[in-house]
C-alpha cells in the first residue's frame, strides 16, 4: 500500500520592516485555512517567515536586532498559527529567527522547526551554510549579513520518523550545498523541506535572473534524485523592502521533477499528492548506498591520484 501524503507549499508575499508578529501570523493562519480546505496535512513556510529579511540592514542596537528574533516558540503572537494547526490535524514546518540561552550566554540562529500535527514540536534545526558577510559591502545595491547576526547552526542534520515517513530539515543557503542532502539521505529523509528568502537579481550584476531560478531549481532536483528524497521548498517572493525576491516554490519528487510551482510573486499555496514509496524504489536499486558506495573503491582511486580518501559514511538511525 502505498504511503501517501497530501503536501502544501505556502510561498508569501513581502514582510514589510514594520509588520508586527500579529499581522504576519494572520497571513500564515489564512494559508494554512488555504491548505485545509485541499486536504493537506503538513504544510512548509519559508525561511524568516515571521520578519522580513532583517540581514540585509545594518543594525547596531542590540534591542532592535533582538526584536526580530523569538525567545519561546510557541509565544503569545505565534500560538495562534499552532493552535489552528492543530484543530485541523495539520503538522508544519516554520523558519524563523531563535534568540537561545541555553548556553548561558545569548546566540542567535536562523531556524526551522518541524511541527507534528498534534501542534508539538518535534523536530529543530538551525541554518549551518549561512551566506553574506559580518560587515557591509561597498558598491552593492544591498547586503546580506547572516554571518553578522547568526551563529553556524550546532545542531547538524537530523531526520525524524513522522507523519508516515522520514523528514528532514534545511534552510535558503543548504540547498545549493550537496553534503545537505548527502546527509539526509544517509539517514534515509524521504521529504526534505526548506524555506527560503533569495533575490532574483544579483546585487553584483554578474547574473541575469533566469540563470539564478535555474541554480534554484536545479540544486534542490538534483539532492532530491541523488539522494531519492521529495523536496519541498516555499519562498517568500515580491518586493521585499526594495529588494525584488524570486518565488518560484516547488514540490520536487523523489524523480527530480517538479510536480507543482507557484506561478505569482505573491501569497500561493501550491499542493501535490506525495508518494512516499516512490523515495524506497530508488534507495533500493540506483541510489542504494549500502550496495553501491564502496569504501575500497574511493581508496583505490585516491591511491591512483594522490587524492585524500574520504572517511567511511555511516548509515544513521532516523
Amino acid at each position: 500500500m502505498s504511503r501517501r501524503i497530501t503536501l502544501g507549499v505556502a510561498q508569501t508575499g513581502p514582510v514589510a520592516r514594520g509588520d508586527t508578529r500579529a499581522q504576519v501570523v494572520a497571513r500564515l493562519t489564512g494559508l494554512l485555512r488555504r491548505a485545509h480546505e485541499r486536504g493537506c496535512k503538513l504544510v512548509v513556510f519559508p525561511e524568516l517567515a515571521l520578519t522580513t529579511f532583517f540581514p540585509r540592514f545594518l543594525l547596531d542596537s542590540e534591542e532592535e536586532i533582538d526584536s526580530f528574533f523569538e525567545r519561546e516558540m510557541p509565544g503569545p503572537e505565534t500560538r495562534p498559527l499552532f493552535e489552528l494547526a492543530q484543530s485541523f490535524g495539520i503538522g508544519f514546518y516554520l523558519g524563523f529567527a531563535e534568540l537561545d540561552f541555553s548556553t548561558g550566554t545569548k546566540r542567535r540562529f536562523n531556524t526551522s522547526i518541524l511541527v507534528n500535527r498534534a501542534g508539538r514540536i518535534i523536530g529543530r534545526y538551525r541554518k549551518i551554510h549561512l551566506p553574506g558577510r559580518t560587515a557591509p559591502e561597498l558598491g552593492v545595491p544591498w547586503q546580506n549579513l547572516e554571518k553578522r547576526y547568526f551563529t553556524v547552526g550546532d545542531l547538524g542534520w537530523r531526520t525524524w520518523r513522522t507523519m508516515g515517513g522520514v523528514m528532514g530539515m534545511a534552510i535558503c543557503n543548504d540547498r545549493r550545498w550537496p553534503e545537505t542532502y548527502r546527509m539526509l539521505g544517509l539517514q534515509g529523509a524521504e521529504l526534505i523541506m526548506l524555506g527560503y528568502n533569495s533575490a532574483i537579481l544579483d546585487p553584483r550584476g554578474k547574473e541575469p535572473p533566469e540563470v539564478r531560478m535555474l541554480h534554484n531549481h536545479v540544486t534542490m532536483q538534483a539532492g532530491a534524485y541523488q539522494n531519492a528524497s521529495w523536496v519541498a521548498a516555499a519562498a517568500k517572493s515580491g518586493e521585499e523592502e526594495g529588494v525584488a525576491l524570486m518565488g518560484g516554490s516547488c514540490i520536487i519528487s523523489a524523480t527530480a521533477q517538479i510536480v507543482a510551482q507557484a506561478i505569482t510573486m505573491g501569497e500561493e499555496l501550491i499542493s501535490a499528492e506525495c508518494d512516499l514509496d516512490i523515495c524506497q524504489h530508488y534507495k533500493r536499486t540506483m541510489f542504494n548506498f549500502a550496495a553501491h558506495r564502496r569504501v575500497e573503491h574511493y581508496r583505490l582511486i585516491t591511491e591512483q591520484t594522490g587524492a585524500i580518501a574520504p572517511e567511511a559514511d555511516a548509515d544513521s538511525a532516523a
